[in-house]
C-alpha cells in the first residue's frame, strides 16, 4: 500500500459577513503558525478565501477556527496532497474583495446562479443549448478547459464584466455554464450575471478540482491540467501531481513542451519571455537559481523561489 503524502492541502473560500475582517487576523495568523500551517488566506468584508497547506492535524485545526467565523459553518475545502510542501510562506492579508472583480455592488450573499454537483455537469455542458465559459484568466485557460469552453482571454477576474457586457447578445437566451479553479469565481461572476439581468447561469459547485477528484477520467471532458496558486503548478485527474513547472522569470505556466524550447532556461525565462528580459535580469535570474539550486544540495529550501501568484 501506498503510504500517504505528508502534507495536506486545503483550498477554501467562503462569502460572509465579516465586519471586521482585521480583528479576524492575528488570531487565523497564530493559528496557522502555531501549526505549521503555510500558504495565503485572504479577509475582506465580504469573506474569506486563500490556499493552505501543512500537516493533516494543522490543517484541520485551522479549518475547525475557521467553521466558528461569522457565515463559515457551512465551510467545504478542497482538499489535496503533495508530497513537500507547496508553499514557503505564510500570509493572512486584508483585502477590500477575496476575489477582486471590481463591482462593488455585486453580492453573492444576495443570489448566485444554479450549482451544479460534478456528477451532473457533463450532461449541461453537453446539452447544445448550453454556452459554456471558463471565468479564469487567460494563462490558467493554457493549461487545461473544458472541451468546447469559451475562453473571455481575460488577463485578470476583474476584466470578466467588460467582456460579459460585450457579448451579452450572444448569451441572452441560453443556459450559461460557468466554472473556475475551486468555485469562488464562478460564484461571483454567476451573481454579476443575474444581476446583469441572466436568469440562466449556472456553475460548477466546488470548481475544477471537486471535479477532477470525483469524476473518473474515462467520463471527463476536461482536457489537460489544472493550474494551482502553488509549488505544485498543475493537477490532472484524481488531483495527480500535473507536468508544468513555473517560470521564475514570468511566473506564468511551462509545460513540458515549452521547456523543450531553445529559449527556455530553467529558472529564467521561457518562451514567453525570454525576448523581453535584459540582460541585468536574466543575470539576476540565473544567479537566484544558482542560490535555490545550492540550498537544495544542503537541504534548505531557498524562500526566493516562492510563489507568488495569488
Amino acid at each position: 500500500m501506498t503510504a500517504p503524502s505528508p502534507i495536506t492541502v486545503a483550498a477554501l473560500y467562503r462569502f460572509a459577513r465579516f465586519p471586521d475582517p482585521a480583528a479576524l487576523r492575528k488570531p487565523l495568523l497564530d493559528l496557522c503558525s502555531a501549526n505549521g500551517v503555510r500558504g495565503t488566506l485572504l479577509l475582506a468584508q465580504e469573506g474569506i478565501n486563500g490556499t493552505i497547506a501543512g500537516p493533516q492535524a494543522g490543517i484541520a485545526a485551522v479549518v475547525a477556527h475557521i467553521r466558528t467565523l461569522p457565515d463559515c459553518a457551512a465551510l467545504a475545502p478542497k482538499y489535496s496532497h503533495a508530497e513537500t510542501m507547496p508553499f514557503h510562506r505564510l500570509k493572512v492579508r486584508l483585502k477590500r474583495e477575496i476575489v477582486t472583480m471590481g463591482e462593488p455592488d455585486i453580492d453573492p450573499l444576495g443570489g448566485v446562479g444554479t450549482y451544479v454537483k460534478p456528477a451532473d455537469w457533463n450532461a449541461l455542458i453537453d446539452s447544445p443549448d448550453t454556452i459554456v465559459i471558463d471565468t479564469r484568466n487567460a494563462y490558467e485557460v493554457k493549461v487545461g478547459t473544458f472541451a468546447g469552453a469559451i475562453d473571455p482571454e481575460t488577463a485578470s477576474f476583474s476584466d470578466f464584466p467588460a467582456w460579459a457586457r460585450a457579448h451579452r447578445a450572444e448569451l441572452e437566451g441560453k443556459k450559461i455554464a460557468m466554472f473556475c479553479t475551486g468555485g469562488i469565481r464562478c460564484e461571483k461572476s454567476t451573481a454579476f450575471l443575474k444581476a446583469e439581468g441572466l436568469d440562466e447561469v449556472y456553475h460548477l459547485d466546488g470548481g475544477i478540482l471537486k471535479y477532477l477528484e470525483e469524476v473518473p477520467e474515462a467520463e471527463s471532458r476536461w482536457q489537460g491540467e489544472c493550474f494551482v496558486f502553488d509549488e505544485r503548478v498543475a493537477v490532472g485527474h484524481g488531483l495527480a501531481p500535473g507536468t508544468h513547472a513555473l517560470c521564475r522569470g514570468c511566473r506564468m505556466p511551462v509545460s513540458p513542451e515549452d521547456r523543450l524550447s531553445p529559449l527556455y532556461e530553467e529558472g529564467v525565462a521561457c518562451p514567453a519571455c525570454a525576448e523581453t528580459i535584459d540582460a541585468t535580469k536574466r543575470a539576476s535570474a540565473a544567479e537566484r537559481h544558482r542560490q535555490v539550486k545550492l540550498a537544495e544540495a544542503r537541504g534548505a529550501a531557498h524562500v526566493g523561489a516562492s510563489f507568488e501568484k495569488l
